[in-house]
């Protein structure tokens, strides 16, 4: 799949694992996200992972996830994209959106009946995801701010419940913000409710 002549999307290779766990951690600043990817692929639990280059080198990374709905009648498979990654020096350039655009079009390909992810509304707000919980899906933790839990739906038929992180996302404890930063986020947003009401 290619963009403009800047930069190509492509699918992740064996070759490029330490190129994007370096893209991961400079674009997350920690080992958390890196080792995420890593326990996603060794459990088995990745269903597409993407790769942006500039000039032949990875600049940035997203990679969609098994996951599933907990809907009163069965339990429906559906992925999550995470992470979203472009390395700080190539950000707005529009690498991002254009690998969320690739994610959202693989899943779609794939039959996925919906993206899931937590992130910020502003910013996938107008990349096609909206908030998940008015359409009927309820949050895998309460650590994660209603505002940032999202869903590109690709099936208006799917059914409705609790959105389920595969065991990965536990297991490396990535489900959601801890205190001190969820406090912060809580404070923020109940800042602009009370602007705005």
């Amino acid at each position: 799949m290619s963009f403009p002549a800047t930069f190509e999307i492509r699918p992740v290779q064996p070759a490029d694992r330490h190129a994007v766990r370096r893209v991961d951690d400079t674009a997350f600043g920690g080992e958390r996200v890196p080792d995420l990817v890593d326990a996603l692929v060794a459990a088995g639990d990745v269903v597409a992972s993407l790769v942006a280059e500039v000039a032949g080198e990875v600049v940035g990374h997203v990679q969609l996830s098994r996951c599933w709905v907990d809907a009163r009648e069965r339990l429906v498979e559906v992925v999550s994209l995470s992470p979203l990654a472009t390395e700080p020096a190539h950000q707005r350039l529009g690498i991002g959106s254009a690998l969320v655009a690739a994610a959202v079009e693989t899943a779609r390909e794939l039959g996925e009946p919906a993206v899931f992810l937590e992130g910020d509304p502003a910013f996938y707000g107008s990349r096609g995801f909206l908030p998940a919980e008015p359409l009927g899906f309820g949050r895998p933790s309460q650590r994660i701010p209603e505002p940032a839990f999202q869903v590109a739906l690709l099936d208006e038929g799917l059914p409705r419940g609790r959105f389920v992180y595969c065991q990965t996302f536990w297991t490396q404890d990535c489900v959601g913000l801890r205190d001190p930063r969820l406090a912060r986020v809580e404070e923020a947003l109940a800042a602009v409710s009370s602007a705005s009401g």
